[in-house]
């Protein structure tokens, strides 16, 4: 069974391997600029949870049930964001998780066991905003500075809005904190926490999830959803992971190419192909009448097809609907 997902053109346009190539030229200049070590280069993303959410439906069902997953989902469909943090020697900074609410509540750590140093914070929607960007900053600057080897830390991040403020940019600058954003839409390739983490750790806390529905748990609390993310973190957030995203996203060891060479689709101006147009016009498709007229037209879309790099597809196009209509016609007549 075949699973496919909508291709984005604009994270296929992230695979031009000029503009990797860009990227990768500017980490090397960002840390030879600022004499960055390689145990204070850092990745930082977050990530969302539906509590009770089964991560995305690829649920087998028989052929007798079509349609009927073996298993329903809880019924609480509330979102929760975590923050994370990870370092290319394979450690992760504590999670700052953000749930739904305007106050703590005891229970959320005396219940779930979560050690000390996780941070939680409420929001309204269990969304990060700007502030929330920031009160995770200090917590990443709580949890990093005495690890430093260098004067600077390099701190690879995407174009979150929150992660770009004012306020985020004016506390690295004072704290040496280098913030380093990758290109639009490339996450999936250039960041290590995408690369090596968020999915192992998406699919592990799905199967915590899983174990609370057989016990016929259907209303996942906060303070399950917390258990459920401490289980799902330790079997996932380890030193092979992250070493294996920082390595898997070209950064640690430094290697471009393990990125570039992967890459399956190029965007670029393509280079006209030489050709004789001293007899060249423009070609309008006709319905074929004959059995001559088919077989020329047949012809015509091999040639088409098969230098279709450089041509237009728009003939090519008309050309297979004139094709059906004839065979619309010929149909019907011999009806």
């Amino acid at each position: 069974m075949r699973f496919q997902r909508r291709y984005d053109y604009q994270r296929a346009r992230c695979k031009d391997p000029t503009i990797i190539r860009k990227w990768f030229e500017l980490v090397q200049n960002m840390i030879a600029k600022y004499g960055i070590h390689t145990d204070d280069i850092y990745n930082f993303d977050e990530t969302g949870f539906m509590m009770g959410m089964i991560s995305t439906g690829k649920v087998a069902t028989s052929a007798e049930r079509r349609g009927k997953p073996k298993s329903v989902q809880p019924g609480n469909r509330e979102w929760a964001t975590v923050i994370q943090a990870i370092n290319a020697k394979g450690w992760a900074i504590p999670p700052f998780i953000v749930v739904v609410g305007k106050h703590h509540l005891r229970n959320w750590y005396e219940g779930s066991s979560l050690p000390t140093d996780w941070a939680i914070a409420t929001t309204q929607n269990g969304w990060t905003d700007n502030e929330t960007g920031l009160n995770w900053l200090k917590h990443f600057h709580e949890h990093t500075n005495n690890q430093s080897v260098g004067t600077y830390r390099l701190l690879i991040l995407d174009g979150h809005e929150c992660h770009h403020s004012a306020d985020f940019e004016a506390y690295c600058k004072e704290k040496k904190i280098i913030p380093l954003r990758m290109p639009p839409h490339s996450s999936h390739l250039l960041q290590p926490l995408d690369v090596g983490c968020f999915g192992p750790l998406k699919k592990a806390y799905s199967r915590e999830i899983e174990h609370l529905m057989r016990r016929s748990i259907n209303h996942s609390t906060k303070t399950e959803f917390f258990r459920a993310f401490y289980a799902a973190f330790q079997a996932t957030i380890t030193e092979k992971n992250t070493k294996g995203g920082f390595r898997g996203a070209g950064l640690v060891l430094f290697d471009p190419e393990s990125v570039i060479s992967k890459l399956d689709v190029q965007l670029r101006t393509p280079t006209p192909a030489k050709e004789d147009t001293s007899q060249a016009r423009p070609w309008t498709p006709k319905t074929p009448r004959t059995i001559n007229e088919a077989d020329s037209h047949s012809e015509y879309l091999q040639r088409r097809i098969g230098g279709h790099k450089s041509s237009s597809p728009e003939s090519i196009i008309n050309a297979i609907i004139s094709n059906t209509e004839a065979l619309k016609e010929n149909m019907h007549e011999m009806g």
